[in-house]
């Protein structure tokens, strides 16, 4: 593999600052702390999963009396599958960013963010483009196989093949750069520095993070042999559900860039990355955060009715659960939105809404499995 190398990456060092340990240094790089973006959501649809188990009563393989029942080694595979498949795309993406952004100029000596392993010249771009590729790889193996898995009773899913391809694309698209896009051509192709940045996190660190593992579960748990289109259009499925509460979950998503590019604006306006805070500036960005949180916890609404989950529930108050998660959000929406934190002090506000995603996902499925 041929990724381009730099020897400026160690001229860039802060004076007096020394380099941490390889341990530490690969984990700045694939910063671990964001994981909860793309687990949370597979927490929520595995117990969305868990509820339609019960609901059902489906809890092993069909039987040769027709019944119809679910392997509890199945529904681990699913669910640890995916949630591998998400981790490993979002440790892919936040590599290739680490090295993408240095290269294009953008993590230079003004960054206010959390320190970057190749501009700190802690790693070189090669290392740091090859492990986001590793990663890659091994995330698209695992989407082969759970493809695999859902084609066993029919020929091809074109929704599986689409997540595994477009995941990975975009995990390289996000930042974009030379390498390897521009190998064929897509060179210029970038989400994050075209605006689109916030569309990518809601689309699939919230409804393709949540939706999926409730696919597969259909398609390989239960032998369901129909299309993802059609089991979307299924009136009170579990498709239908996962779709509702992956919006809130996607809001999060989208909120945590929000910060990140609320933060960056002003040496991202310089490097020329056009991110939604750049093109529409501070005031509309504090707002778009405000309405983002503030959707989230007004979704409640109709994930909290019966209807949601697809008919009559003993306990559908449970679905409110989430509302206990709104001190901590409150804490964040006066810091980031009302408030007038800016650059630096905005750092601890990436992951303070990083954890108050965890936290309402966390409660949201523990409502789930308690509604039932």
């Amino acid at each position: 593999m041929s990724t381009p190398t730099s020897t400026s990456a160690i001229e860039i060092k802060e004076k007096g600052e020394s380099r941490p340990s390889n341990i530490k240094v690969w984990l700045l790089a694939s910063r671990p702390h964001t994981l909860t973006a793309s687990i949370a959501p597979v927490i929520v649809g595995a117990s969305l999963i868990s509820l339609w188990d019960f609901r059902h009563h489906e809890t092993a393989v069909t039987t040769v009396s027709g019944d119809v029942t679910v392997e509890g080694s199945s529904r681990a595979i699913v669910v640890i599958g995916f949630a591998a498949f998400a981790g490993l795309i979002q440790i892919g993406t936040n590599l290739h960013n680490d090295y993408a952004d240095f290269v294009k100029g953008i993590d230079n000596e003004k960054r206010v963010g959390q320190a970057r392993a190749t501009q700190k010249g802690w790693l070189t771009p090669t290392q740091t483009a090859t492990a986001a590729t590793l990663s890659l790889l091994l995330a698209f193996t695992i989407g082969l196989t759970l493809t695999k898995r859902s084609e066993h009773l029919t020929s091809y899913d074109p929704y599986m093949h689409f997540v595994t391809i477009s995941s990975v694309f975009n995990a390289f698209a996000y930042t974009g750069g030379q390498y390897p896009l521009g190998y064929i051509g897509l060179g210029n192709v970038s989400l994050a520095y075209s605006g689109l940045g916030d569309l990518f996190a809601f689309l699939y660190f919230g409804i393709v993070a949540t939706v999926t593992p409730c696919y597969l579960y259909r398609r390989i748990c239960l032998n369901d042999v129909r299309s993802f289109g059609e089991l979307v259009l299924e009136r009170g499925g579990i498709i239908q559900s996962s779709l509702v509460v992956a919006i809130p979950i996607g809001l999060f998503a989208t909120a945590i860039i929000v910060v990140n590019n609320l933060r960056d604006r002003v040496n991202d306006c310089e490097g020329g990355k056009k991110t939604m805070a750049v093109r529409l500036g501070e005031r509309f960005t504090r707002w778009e955060y405000i309405l983002l949180v503030s959707g989230a916890y007004g979704m409640l609404m109709p994930t909290g009715s019966e209807v949601f989950l697809g008919g009559t529930v003993s306990g559908p108050r449970w679905l409110y659960l989430p509302l206990l998660s709104l001190p901590l959000a409150w804490g964040e929406l006066k810091a980031v939105g009302f408030g007038g934190k800016d650059g630096a002090a905005l750092n601890e506000h990436v992951g303070g809404t990083a954890r108050v995603q965890l936290l309402y996902c966390l409660l949201l499925a523990i409502g789930i499995r308690l509604a039932r």
